[in-house]
């Protein structure tokens, strides 16, 4: 038996019986003699446990009182000394005194901390688990192509630098360009080039037969897509082995994202060449980053200016560090693409707060926002619809389609677009997460997902991949 003329405070040690017990203190008091009042002095560690009332607890409970006045640290202690070893904790500090203190004058306190830490810790132990296999889930062929893409900030200088000197091969002059690699395709790979009707094409609005070596166009593709697709072929023609060597640099997973890997960079080296690197700068600079102004000496798209202006990355000659989203008017985003930092979600799309949805309302119109994202930094966006191909009418496959592009704030004055707005104190539009469905706290402006859209697999491939035809 304990040395009982030694005073005994053990408070958290018979509250944590009684609660063992599921005892009140109104029933522990009348099982050990004594009032309410007194037993909740002797919880609270106000009074000393008495040799009576741990006689009346050995009999009324059948303890042992070697156990229960045993010196040795209070039960629980030790799991929350582990637990505040933590490095959750570390800042806090917590000497081990107020653990003890816990433990003896709240148990029930001590062991739901426990619990808590425990389950915390069983909750990232599956987080870790659910990663480990989410990351070994094979990637599509799309999210890879896109990964790799990003990976390198949307520049490939190699490919600058063929471009550039394709362009030169064929004459420096962007207004014959498409003649010059005409030229070449036929007199260096024997390949001819027709243009099919829409009929004949059906979806397709360029195709390669590899056995006849005929390039087949759509009369439905605009001048500018035209000149891409001729152009692009010639890429693919006199740089296959540099292209085939990138690829197998980058180890791709399998074929077929291997074959996807290359469309993407085919793509941009033909926007190199037809938009060599220094000349297409130079212009864009000197013009103030005028796309209108800037597409017009290379012959090329809206969309095709815009999208090169992403990948003005070159060390020591760098343009505006442009992100681009492009959405259809159901709001399915078929292209992400950034120079710099740009929150892009992964799988949703855009925000509606971004002005990018209201240009399909102005048709044509390039439309300008300051926008701020979660992170506090502050975006200047413009935004436009693209110019539609020829289709025919009642011809579904093709929706109207529209395109965002921004820089941050920081680098806005160098735009025409942001002439005689404040800079200094823009009125920023804070929008959520670029997802699908706006994230913000009390938005009431959430959008509601888009139908998913089937797509025609040239424009799927067009989509993930890099410059369209």
């Amino acid at each position: 038996m304990a040395n009982i003329e030694r005073k005994l405070f053990l408070g958290g040690r018979l509250k944590r019986l009684r609660y063992d017990l599921n005892l009140s203190q109104t029933q522990m008091a009348e099982d050990l003699g004594v009032s309410p009042s007194y037993l909740n002095h002797l919880e609270r560690n106000q009074r000393p446990v008495t040799a009576q009332v741990l006689l009346k607890l050995a009999t009324a409970y059948d303890l042992d009182l070697r156990t229960f006045t045993d010196d040795s640290e209070p039960s629980g202690e030790a799991d929350l000394v582990e637990i505040f070893a933590d490095p959750l904790f570390k800042d806090l500090r917590l000497p081990r005194r107020e653990i003890s203190e816990l433990v003896a004058s709240s148990p029930m306190a001590a062991e739901a901390v426990t619990r808590l830490y425990r389950a915390y810790t069983e909750r990232k132990k599956r987080d870790v688990v659910a990663i480990a296999e989410e990351d070994s889930v094979d990637q599509s062929p799309s999210d890879w192509v896109r990964d790799q893409i990003q990976s390198h900030h949307n520049f490939f200088p190699e490919l600058d630098d063929l471009g550039e000197r394709l362009f030169d091969i064929l004459g420096s002059d962007p207004h014959t360009l498409e003649e010059s690699a005409a030229r070449r395709l036929s007199a260096l790979h024997g390949t001819e080039i027709r243009l099919m009707p829409a009929q004949v094409m059906m979806m397709y609005q360029r195709r390669f037969d590899p056995h006849r070596r005929r390039l087949m166009i759509s009369e439905t593709l605009g001048a500018s897509s035209r000149r891409f697709a001729v152009v692009y072929q010639l890429a693919l023609a006199d740089y296959n082995a540099d292209l085939k060597a990138m690829v197998e640099k980058a180890r791709a997973p399998d074929l077929a994202t291997s074959r996807l890997y290359k469309i993407a960079l085919i793509n941009y080296l033909t926007a190199a060449t037809l938009m060599p690197y220094g000349r297409f700068l130079e212009t864009a600079e000197s013009n103030a980053y005028d796309i209108e102004l800037l597409r017009a000496p290379f012959e090329t798209s809206f969309e095709q200016a815009a999208q090169r202006l992403t990948t003005l990355s070159r060390p020591g000659h760098r343009g505006v560090p442009f992100f681009l989203m492009r959405i259809d008017s159901a709001g399915n985003v078929s292209k992400r693409f950034a120079a710099g930092h740009f929150p892009f979600s992964r799988y949703g799309g855009a925000c509606p707060r971004w002005n990018l949805h209201q240009a399909f309302q102005t048709p044509g119109r390039i439309i300008t926002q300051v926008i701020q994202t979660p992170d506090g930094v502050r975006y200047f966006t413009l935004s436009r619809t693209l110019d539609k191909g020829l289709r025919g009418y009642g011809d579904g496959a093709w929706s109207e389609q529209a395109v965002g592009l921004g820089c941050e704030l920081k680098h806005a004055d160098k735009l025409i677009y942001a002439r005689g707005i404040d800079l200094n104190n823009p009125n920023a539009v804070e929008t959520g997460p670029m997802c699908r469905l706006c994230e913000r706290p009390n938005c009431r402006e959430r959008a509601a997902p888009p139908a998913v859209k089937t797509l025609a697999v040239d424009e799927w491939i067009k989509g993930i991949t890099a410059f369209p035809f």
